[in-house]
């Protein structure tokens, strides 16, 4: 029996790489991408270059696996980039910035492999987006908007791509141990500004977040469990219970009660 083919985007590290790590070893045939492969460091699983602004690079990275493999059975969408600060001193360049690689470069991603996975009539698409993703979050607007903006886009894809046998979904990850903080916008903060005090206290108690996230290892065994079924949900969440129960609370509360209990979370 052929292996399945999985590609997976952001597959130098973080949540990708652990994906990646956790495939290879149930027997995938398993490709990453990096903007800069030579950069990575080892890797158990080939490195494509890959940036998802570019949309030369997608059609070259998914050509090059299809030319060494034949095929590509599974994408899991996972580049991405966070992003932090008050909106009115985000600069322009950077809200774009993030979105081109939060929304616009996993669309191009999915666009390039569609033709190959309605070709074969079948495929699997995984979008990682973010528990972030279902709230407007203080100092993480952008952030919030790119990744909810996914989970919509995955909804209506799903249903145009049914046809031809192809599945997409959903994953949102809560706060993991990645180096994602490293990598990460920070809008600085800026002595004197009127959202200093506020902004300083958020942007530590994000970061100590992720410093004491969970294993992304759980991310692998969701990704792979999702593989493993036969007719996928529309959305799943891994996380911490209090990450995962917020989305139920923001179902259920009044907006304002819901928005006090943010507040009083980030201390504002």
């Amino acid at each position: 029996m052929d292996k399945k083919v999985v590609l997976i985007t952001g597959g130098s590290s973080g949540i990708g790489k652990a994906i990646g790590n956790f495939l290879t070893d149930k027997g995938y045939e398993v490709y990453g991408t990096s903007r800069n492969p030579q950069n990575a460091g080892p890797s158990v699983f080939p490195l494509i270059a890959l940036d998802v602004r570019n949309t030369e690079s997608i059609k070259a990275a998914v050509a090059e696996v299809i030319q060494r493999s034949g095929k590509i059975d599974v994408l899991v969408n996972n580049a991405g980039v966070g992003i932090t600060g008050p909106l009115e001193e985000m600069p322009a360049e950077e809200i774009k910035n993030n979105f081109e690689t939060n929304l616009f470069g996993p669309i191009e991603v999915m666009k390039a492999v569609l033709p190959h996975m309605r070709g074969q009539g079948r495929g699997l698409i995984i979008n990682i987006t973010s528990i972030a993703g279902y709230m407007g979050l203080p100092y993480r607007s952008v952030y919030s908007a790119s990744k909810g903006a996914l989970e919509l886009i995955t909804e209506a894809m799903r249903m145009e791509v049914k046809q031809f046998g192809i599945t997409i979904t959903n994953i949102a990850p809560g706060d993991f141990a990645t180096n994602i903080a490293d990598r990460r916008y920070h809008a600085p903060l800026v002595k004197g500004s009127p959202y200093e005090k506020a902004y300083g206290k958020t942007l530590e108690l994000m970061n100590t977040h992720v410093d004491s996230g969970s294993n992304p290892q759980q991310m692998a065994e969701a990704v792979y469990a999702v593989m493993k079924t036969p007719n996928p949900d529309v959305h799943y969440k891994v996380g911490a219970f209090m990450q995962k129960f917020s989305i139920v609370l923001k179902r259920v509360l009044p907006d304002k009660m819901y928005e006090k209990l943010l507040m009083n979370h980030y201390k504002l």
